[in-house]
C-alpha cells in the first residue's frame, strides 16, 4: 500500500514539474511577442511598457513610412528570388543524395548542411571576400546569392525527409510500365515531395526575410533591408512604428504558417 502511494506521489511529481517547466518556457517564448504587439498599440510617442493609452495612430503611420516600405519591398524581392533559387537547387541536391549508397552523397549531405552550424557573420564576411576576389561588387544579386547558400539546407533537410518516406515500389512500376525518368519524376516523384520542398521553401522564404547577418555584408548602399532599417530607425531613435512593423510581421508570419501547416504538414516535416 505505501509503496503504490509514493509511486502515485513520484509520478505527480515528476508530471507536475514538467507542466512547469513547460509553462514557463511557453511564457518565456510568448511574452517578448506579446509585450511588442501591445505596444505597438500605445497612443505615446515612445515605445513603453504599459502603454498610457491605446490606439491606431502607429498603424496609419507605416503608409507614410516610405523607408520601411521600401526596406521591406526589397527584402520581399531579395527572399522571393532566393526561395526559388533554393527549391530549384535544394530539390536537385535532395534527389542526387537521397538514395544513394555512396560515401560522396554522404559528403555533399554534409557540405549542403554546413551553413547551418557555420556563423552567419563569419559566412557573410567570408562570402564578400570571395565577391571582392572575384570582382563581383556587392548588389542584390550578392544578396540573392549570399541568402541562398545559406537556405539551401532547408529545402534540402525537407525534400530528403519527404524523399525517404516515399515507397521505391511506384518508382519501379513506373519504370516497368514504360515511363521515362522524366515522366516518372514529373506523374510520381515530384507530387509525393512536393510538401516537402513547400515547408523547406517557406523556411527559406522567412529565414531570408528576416536575415542580418549575410545582408549587412553583401548589400550596397541603395539597397535598404527591413531587419536592418528596424534595427537603425530603433537605434536612433524609439520610433514606435517599427513595433507596428514588427506586429504586422507576426500576423503574416502566423498566417503562413497555419496555411503551410495545412498544405504541407509543417511540423511534420520538421519533425521527420
Amino acid at each position: 500500500m505505501k509503496t503504490s502511494m509514493r509511486r502515485d506521489v513520484d509520478w505527480f511529481s515528476f508530471h507536475g514539474t514538467v507542466l512547469l517547466l513547460a509553462g514557463f518556457c511557453l511564457v518565456l517564448l510568448a511574452a517578448p511577442t506579446v509585450i511588442v504587439v501591445v505596444v505597438s498599440f500605445t497612443s505615446g510617442f515612445s515605445l513603453r511598457f504599459p502603454p498610457p493609452g491605446y490606439s491606431l495612430r502607429w498603424y496609419a503611420a507605416l503608409a507614410e513610412a516610405e523607408q520601411l516600405r521600401a526596406a521591406a519591398w526589397n527584402s520581399l524581392v531579395v527572399a522571393g528570388w532566393t526561395t526559388l533559387l533554393s527549391a530549384v537547387m535544394g530539390t536537385a541536391a535532395a534527389l542526387a543524395i537521397a538514395r544513394s549508397p555512396r560515401l560522396s552523397a554522404r559528403l555533399l549531405d554534409s557540405l549542403f548542411l554546413s551553413p547551418l552550424v557555420l556563423p552567419a557573420l563569419a559566412f557573410g564576411l567570408a562570402a564578400l571576400m570571395l565577391f571582392s576576389l572575384a570582382g563581383i561588387p556587392v548588389s542584390p544579386l550578392t544578396l540573392v546569392l549570399g541568402h541562398t547558400v545559406v537556405c539551401v539546407p532547408f529545402v534540402v533537410r525537407t525534400t530528403v525527409a519527404a524523399l525517404s518516406q516515399m515507397d521505391p515500389v511506384l518508382l519501379e512500376s513506373s519504370t516497368s510500365l514504360g515511363a521515362s525518368r522524366l515522366y516518372t519524376f514529373r506523374r510520381v516523384t515530384l507530387p509525393m515531395i512536393r510538401p516537402g520542398i513547400l515547408a523547406g521553401g517557406f523556411i527559406a522564404f522567412m529565414s531570408s526575410f528576416d536575415n542580418v547577418p549575410v545582408s549587412l555584408f553583401l548589400r550596397d548602399a541603395a539597397t535598404d533591408m527591413l531587419p536592418i532599417r528596424m534595427w537603425q530607425d530603433l537605434e536612433g531613435r524609439l520610433d514606435v512604428t517599427v513595433a507596428a512593423a514588427s506586429s504586422l510581421l507576426i500576423l503574416v508570419t502566423v498566417v503562413l504558417a497555419v496555411v503551410m501547416e495545412r498544405v504541407a504538414g509543417l511540423s511534420r516535416r520538421l519533425a521527420g
